[in-house]
């Protein structure tokens, strides 16, 4: 306790940054730390040149730097793509953007007409179901027509059902729109 007391007075009394770490013969562990233990032992590393890290954790250290320098790569670049700090490259390094740009533009147009022919293609098919829904609409108007027909040749004759007489249909109904119209 003494030690930690003089580990205390000297953090006071010298504005000083102290890490105490003892372990006792029974390996029980007694520690102070006058500021963040982790800013101390990274300080400690810069000022000495010391690794405090075993090879496990500066493989991983390595990796980490590694895995930034290709991050901070990776953001220049796209930086570059976006058309940004195009000036500090020569035209040697221009020449891969362009290519980049070009194969993107290309890809562009491809997918535009991809997606120009698959809405022609489901124009002529909807076309196509729309004539067909008029020419049966057509047909069983005929049918209509020569069912009323008929019953007006043999006199009509309303049949044992709930509703009052009807009038027979006789008149062919013309679609108001002009699109809709049949050309003859």
């Amino acid at each position: 306790n003494g030690i930690i007391k003089k580990a205390q007075e000297l953090t006071i009394l010298c504005n000083a940054r102290v890490s105490l770490v003892i372990f006792n013969t029974n390996n029980k562990l007694y520690e102070f730390h006058s500021h963040c233990l982790k800013k101390m032992l990274k300080d400690y590393q810069e000022k000495s040149g010391n690794k405090l890290w075993d090879a496990k954790h500066q493989y991983l250290q390595d990796e980490v730097n590694r895995i930034k320098k290709e991050n901070d790569s990776m953001q220049l670049e796209l930086r570059h793509l976006k058309g940004e700090d195009l000036n500090s490259l020569t035209a040697k390094e221009l020449y891969p953007i362009e290519l980049l740009l070009d194969n993107g533009i290309t890809k562009v147009r491809e997918k535009q007409m991809e997606i120009h022919n698959k809405m022609e293609k489901r124009d002529r098919m909807m076309e196509e179901e729309n004539k067909l829904l008029h020419l049966k609409l057509q047909q069983l108007m005929n049918v209509n027509v020569n069912a009323n027909a008929r019953d007006l040749k043999h006199g009509y004759q309303q049949k044992d059902e709930d509703y009052p007489y009807q009038m027979p249909f006789i008149y062919r109904v013309q679609p108001t729109q002009p699109n809709l119209q049949d050309n003859k």
